[in-house]
């Protein structure tokens, strides 16, 4: 080696180490600026940090049907990115694969085609690498299991994120395993400014300090690599609320009601089923049609909105003339003629004339005259009180909040008013405002022997280590004597089974008695009744001698078909008990071949006057929805058991009724195999069985 070999090389040293020296020196100048200099400044700001609290979410409850199905719970969504820059992205491998990714995208993640999913996954990769995106979305809100699923498609299976590029962002979302089932009175959830989970609507917003929970807390501690969360104070999970709601009896109401609004064209109907010993509400369906897709769909809670009752509030007003005593033999006779003009207001008719009418027949033929004269009578307490109608309403309890557990409940609005002509109006239905499931507790009552149980949709509270089973409360422990609430009964009898009664033609059934009221009222548009719009309502009970089950049904301006309050909201009431008696829920054998007359068979469900008043046989060549093996649509050979592996729960059981069969069904979700299977030949009105796969 030369010298001036040797020098270059010593001078490179040089310049390094000198380096290396003012380099320590500048850390040395920071860390004694950082721990002495500034130290105030920065001992501050690491206590700042380091004090934070973080507010810890707690879980929302889950809001459960009767038997505990889910109808509402907190599940993990999971949306999946790819991210074409990532260090060592696997190109070559990923262009292999491309074809069969796209078909295993298309087959489980149908929203685009094969050939859709190729050209939208393989796009960036015509750009240069420093262009293509790093969180190119892939699929959004998918759920655990098809996350699973996705991982294991070609090239998406290689474990190492770092050479696929994928991503996952993951969020908790509220979901409801039935879908639209009873979703107004469940209710939703919105995120508030806090970041907190809150309920909007329903049950979730009527019950969110429950579901809710209580936060917990959480500080910044210093750990050996990093700043990480201690808890400080644990979260408390929200309460679980099993309501009363049975899956079985609201899919009947839902899809009953369903049935005649299209079949009638209407613009909305509401639906509410009781127990009358418990008050538990079994199911509760608000539909309306959507402007849209002139669909039905779930729509505003109008079981708790105040509405005009129309006639069904006669049997109301007869039960304070009985407790009263305005009346008291059933075959009293009431003067009715052409019309009645009480105190000088305009005259009050009927729809048809009747010289005069018993009590009886007051209620059977929904007399208004018969009505108006009962509670008007000069000897009785409200002629020259009319106030003391509303003071005996509210002394029975009629007028007070429910607390029933449905959010925007509201209490009647019945005027305290001091005119004659006024409460003319209010006793058989008009210048008031009540809820329909207000109506519905005080027929209930009648057919609960005068015992006035408050109704409810919430029954348990479910905690870690804590359960509450809610007693069944009164509103109050009884509003008439038993022996007026068995006039009351026979009167509601009449309705449907009276040779004269509103609802003869239409409510009657040979297999499940029901008692009830007919209401028609008219409606008000621009602060004057708009006599072409009618709201129509049926509100009872049944079986009649033994009553089991309330029911209330409004059906909302018919455009088509049938007009009437009984042919309606009454339809839907008679099938909805008719679902029930060929199931076997009313404490009756399902089995139809016991009772049925030789030769006939009973009708599952009646789509005409003619067809409600008689026996069908039906066979049906029925078209299934899904074939799972081979997607090809099947036919059901007339008096065998249709296909329904695959489908959903309500479409299944409605073709198997439809066919003349009657379910029975374990589990939830879909049909995993059914019993006896697809065309095995059945006698109408026998069981078909159905498994479904557990959520």
């Amino acid at each position: 080696m030369n010298k001036n070999s040797r020098r270059d090389i010593l001078f490179r040293y040089l310049l390094i180490s000198a380096g290396i020296i003012v380099f320590a020196i500048m850390i040395g100048l920071q860390l004694f600026s950082t721990t002495v200099v500034h130290a105030e400044q920065w001992n501050m700001k690491a206590d700042s940090v380091l004090s934070k609290i973080e507010i810890v979410m707690p879980r929302r409850g889950d809001i459960l049907a009767a038997d505990g199905s889910v109808l509402a719970t907190n599940l993990r969504y999971y949306t999946v990115r790819m991210d074409y820059r990532c260090e060592k992205f696997m190109e070559e491998e990923f262009l292999n694969s491309i074809d069969a990714l796209a078909d295993s995208m298309a087959r489980y993640f149908p929203s685009k085609k094969a050939g859709e999913w190729k050209s939208y996954l393989s796009e960036p990769m015509k750009l240069p690498k420093e262009k293509r995106p790093r969180a190119k979305r892939v699929v959004p809100n998918i759920s655990y299991s098809e996350y699973q699923k996705l991982r294991t498609f070609p090239f998406f299976s290689i474990k190492n994120p770092n050479r696929n590029g994928i991503t996952v962002e993951q969020r908790m979302k509220r979901s409801t395993p039935y879908g639209d089932m009873a979703r107004r009175s469940i209710g939703g959830v919105g995120e508030q400014p806090n970041r907190e989970i809150r309920g909007i609507s329903g049950l979730e917003m009527a019950l969110d300090s429950f579901l809710f929970g209580q936060p917990g807390q959480a500080k910044k501690i210093a750990l050996t690599h990093h700043i990480g969360n201690w808890v400080v104070e644990a979260p408390v999970d929200g309460f679980s609320i099993k309501t009363t709601i049975d899956i079985k009896l609201q899919d009947i109401v839902e899809n009953e009601l369903n049935s005649v609004l299209e079949t009638v064209d209407a613009e909305w109907g509401v639906a509410v089923l009781m127990e009358v010993a418990t008050g538990d509400i079994k199911a509760i369906s608000n539909l309306e049609k959507s402007k849209t897709t002139g669909q039905y769909i779930e729509g505003m809670n109008r079981a708790v909105l105040g509405f005009e009752p129309g006639s069904v509030v006669k049997p109301i007003s007869m039960l304070l003339a009985l407790e009263d005593g305005l009346v008291s033999n059933l075959n009293q006779s009431i003067p009715i003629g052409n019309s009645y003009a009480y105190a000088g207001g305009r005259a009050i008719t009927d729809s048809h004339y009747n010289a005069s009418l018993t009590v009886k027949g007051v209620i059977e033929e929904s007399s208004n005259i018969g009505m108006t004269r009962i509670i008007t009578n000069s000897a009785g307490p409200y002629h020259n009180n009319p106030a003391h109608f509303h003071e005996r309403l509210a002394e029975i309890g009629f007028l007070e909040p429910m607390h029933t557990g449905i959010a925007g409940e509201r209490v009647p609005n019945i005027p305290a008013t001091k005119s004659r002509i006024s409460l003319s109006r209010m006793c058989y239905g008009y210048a008031t405002e009540i809820p329909p499931l207000y109506t519905l507790s005080i027929y209930n009552a009648i057919a609960n022997g005068g015992r006035y149980v408050r109704p409810r949709l919430v029954k348990e509270l479910i905690g870690e280590d804590f359960d509450s089973v809610l007693p069944v409360t009164y509103i109050r422990d009884r509003i008439c004597s038993e022996k007026n609430a068995e006039k009351l009964r026979e009167m509601l009898t009449a309705v449907v089974w009276g040779d004269r009664g509103t609802a003869r033609a239409w409510v009657r059934d040979e297999n499940v008695a029901i008692a009830g009221k007919t209401g028609t009222c008219y409606m008000i548009e621009n602060g004057h009744y708009n006599t072409s719009k009618k709201r129509l309502a049926f509100c009872g009970f049944f079986p009649a001698e033994d009553p089991q089950y309330s029911c209330i049904v409004l059906t909302c301006h018919p455009k088509q078909q049938w007009v009437g309050a009984a042919s309606t909201s009454g339809q839907v009431m008679k099938n909805i008990a008719r679902k029930m008696f060929s199931r076997g829920m009313l404490g009756n054998s399902s089995d139809y071949r016991e009772i049925a007359e030789e030769g006939t068979q009973p009708v599952f469900y009646a789509t005409s006057k003619e067809s409600s008043r008689r026996h069908l046989t039906k066979g049906l060549e029925i078209a299934s929805a899904k074939e799972i093996a081979s997607g090809v649509q099947a036919k059901t050979v007339e008096g065998t058991v249709p296909p329904v592996v695959g489908l959903g729960l309500r479409e299944a059981v409605v073709k198997i009724e439809e066919a003349g069969f009657n379910v029975s069904f374990t589990g939830n979700g879909y049909v995993r195999s059914q019993s006896p299977g697809a065309g095995f030949k059945l006698k109408e009105g026998q069981s078909v069985k159905l498994s479904l796969t557990e959520f």
